[in-house]
């Protein structure tokens, strides 16, 4: 027998929380901690409360590897939700339940206003009084606009008798910190996931084969594509803009545009795959964005978690639709406003928002001028020109959203349109091509018919097992050979 020599210094230090590296899917110390938490989990098949305490409890440890000791807050969010919501339920007076949601609505709202825009509103504030503001040390919780709108969709829904409320406070908390979609999303609705936590576990062939694609195509997407062209195109381009041509600066933009989709729609991909090998179903939070024809289509297609929870609990709940045509478009700017502002405590957020809503009102209006019914498509080359304006209009306020510097989003603009320099095209290909290839790669896959995803989807779900984890081996292997750096946190993670 040889004697085991464990270097336990070294396991705590890959154990705690790291700033500088916080844990995401596409990290090896992950892929680890996954491969055994999937082997208690299996042996907790049949116990059905040991299990749901064990993955909360696996999903409460992968918070704090995300954003240390801050996942006390959303314990708090938990429990402050689930005695509301209970209380909210024995409450038959109208007012005294518009009071509970109303409490519900100032915790989760106000630890968002400490957490993520303190320091934004008191620039503003000190700005309009002429004065100075010294932004506070506040460290934004990772996750914490994700988690803190989920627990919201749980009570407002208990508040309008959507769903009934849980007795058991170990249930909500595995709702709420499931680890799969906890830190950067989809937004998964309580009453489509609580009625699947006590179902008997059960992992189909064809869920486990799917989740299997979605894990590697998200990790495609987010190692291979997003990192690599970020690292080593992207990024140089948005951080000096005037030192680059119009060209270039263009180039960039389209870069940035299929960098933020493989990025967010690898991390859902990867977060509804992993949820799958665990036997829960998540909802499709994105459907080939790109392909869209009009903005309203964009945003059935972007981020559906949330875009549809802006239209439910906001939108809504502003009036929609139902009190004119101008309240209609009014409430449409507002709901994209706050949707901005949801992303980020800067101005850059405000008015890429802002300009989401303004086109939103605009082909609403459109759409009633020519008489056009809700969800008709345009087909043949109408259809080619809207997907191609859509395109370039959210491309447009992407430079919005990635610049924090306003500046730089002029300097940006005044690039491609002054000094566009077109005859550099060929050695910026010459000298850029591994990332043009990638780029290119990326928009071809996106622009595929469905088809051919569902196909190339039931092919891996036909494989054998040891053909998916040699698939698996394969891709973790080439995302080893193409990172020029550490794997890059997701976009999604700061908001």
């Amino acid at each position: 027998m040889f004697p085991i020599d464990i270097d336990f210094s070294r396991l705590k230090d890959v154990l705690a929380y790291d700033p500088q590296a916080p844990m995401i899917f596409s990290s090896g110390i992950f892929l680890w901690l996954f491969a055994a938490f999937m082997v208690v989990y299996a042996l907790l098949q049949r116990k059905y409360t040991a299990r749901i305490l064990f993955v909360t409890l696996f999903s409460y440890y992968f918070y704090y590897k995300s954003s240390g000791t801050y996942f006390f807050l959303l314990a708090l969010v938990t429990v402050c939700d689930f005695l509301l919501a209970q209380w909210m339920d024995r409450t038959k007076g109208r007012w005294k339940r518009k009071g509970l949601v109303t409490l519900s609505l100032g915790v989760n709202l106000g630890l968002l206003a400490y957490f993520k825009y303190t320091n934004f509103l008191g620039g503003v504030i000190a700005s309009l009084m002429g004065g100075e503001f010294t932004a506070l040390d506040i460290f934004l919780p990772v996750g914490i606009s994700f988690f803190t709108f989920q627990s919201l969709s749980y009570t407002i829904d208990v508040y309008r008798k959507d769903i009934k409320p849980l007795t058991n406070i170990l249930d909500y908390a595995f709702y709420v910190s499931f680890f799969p979609q906890l830190v950067a999303g989809p937004i998964v609705r309580a009453r489509d996931f609580i009625p699947q936590i006590r179902k008997p576990l059960f992992v189909s062939q064809e869920m486990f084969g799917r989740g299997i694609f979605l894990i590697l195509s998200g990790l495609f997407k987010k190692a291979i594509i997003s990192d690599y062209i970020s690292v080593n195109f992207v990024e140089r381009i948005f951080d000096n803009p005037t030192l680059y041509s119009g060209v270039e600066n263009l180039m960039g933009v389209y870069g940035y545009a299929l960098q933020i989709y493989c990025d967010f729609s690898g991390y859902s991909d990867m977060a509804i795959g992993i949820a799958l090998l665990l036997g829960f179903h998540f909802n499709l939070n994105f459907n080939s964005p790109y392909k869209s024809a009009s903005i309203t289509e964009f945003w059935r297609r972007w981020h559906i978690s949330l875009s549809s929870w802006l239209r439910d609990y906001l939108y809504i709940s502003l009036g929609g639709n139902r009190k004119g045509k101008f309240r209609q478009y009014l409430n449409l700017i507002i709901t994209m406003f706050l949707g901005g502002l949801w992303h980020g405590a800067s101005w850059n957020f405000v008015l890429w928002g802002t300009f989401h809503g303004i086109a939103l009102a605009l082909h609403k209006m459109w759409m009633s001028i020519t008489g056009r019914k809700k969800g008709e498509q345009s087909h043949g080359w109408r259809r080619v020109f809207g997907v191609i304006i859509t395109f370039h209009f959210v491309c447009l306020c992407w430079i919005f959203f990635r610049n924090a510097d306003f500046q730089n989003s002029m300097d940006m603009l005044r690039q491609i349109f002054t000094t566009f320099r077109p005859q550099l095209f060929p050695q910026l290909i010459e000298g850029y091509w591994r990332v043009f290839a990638l780029m290119l790669l990326g928009f071809l896959l996106h622009f595929t018919p469905d088809s051919w995803e569902n196909a190339a989807c039931r092919g891996v779900i036909r494989l054998p097992f040891l053909g998916k984890a040699l698939l698996m081996v394969a891709l973790i292997y080439l995302v080893i050979q193409m990172k020029s750096s550490e794997i890059q946190p997701f976009i999604y993670f700061q908001f």
